[in-house]
């Protein structure tokens, strides 16, 4: 018995294009670069001033245990990581798909192909960020001004891609770029 028709092994590949496109939609990456590094300051002082008022809780609450509590130190480091993932995944996962900071600044998470972020995804983004920056700075940041849509080396690792939210978009467009009058 000759098989003469080709095989299927069930295992099926859905390609799909990227969404944003530079070219068509240039409101989309217009001064992403600059305000993400704004948004990452803003997120390092959220994630930080807990971790700060927890050491100071547990600074004095060694004095009133006479030292024993000092011991919840050693919590502090494993509890700063966990609240980090916490605060990236779900403010990443959230409906806005932004950390705070990056919604201050007016900026969003999407996948390349246009879905929203959620929760895992923001984790695992802030790991590769922590992790790609603490190894191979500043190399992950100049991968960004070297492609047109602005992604940083962690971005084109998880498939993700940062732009403005609709309605920074939505006024870019209208209005054209800032300091430059709109011809017609």
């Amino acid at each position: 018995m000759a098989d003469s028709g080709p095989r299927r092994s069930g295992f099926v590949v859905d390609v799909k294009p990227h969404a944003y496109d530079p070219i068509a939609n240039p409101e989309l990456f217009e001064g992403v670069l600059a305000r993400r590094m704004i948004a990452f300051v803003i997120d390092l002082v959220i994630i930080t001033v807990p971790v700060i008022l927890a050491c100071m809780f547990i600074f004095l609450f060694g004095f009133i245990t006479l030292g024993l509590g000092w011991g919840l130190f050693l919590l502090v480091s494993p509890g700063s990581v966990i609240w980090a993932l916490v605060y990236y995944g779900s403010t990443m996962g959230g409906p806005a798909s932004a950390t705070i900071g990056m919604r201050a600044v007016d900026l969003e998470v999407r996948t390349w192909y246009g879905a929203p972020c959620y929760f895992l995804l923001g984790a695992v983004h802030a790991v590769a960020f922590w992790v790609l920056t603490s190894t191979l700075t500043p190399l992950v940041l100049l991968v960004g001004l070297f492609n047109e849509r602005r992604r940083l080396l962690h971005d084109i690792l998880l498939g993700t891609v940062v732009i403005n939210n609709a309605p920074r978009a939505a006024a870019l467009r209208r209005y054209g770029r800032p300091g430059t009058a709109n011809r017609l």
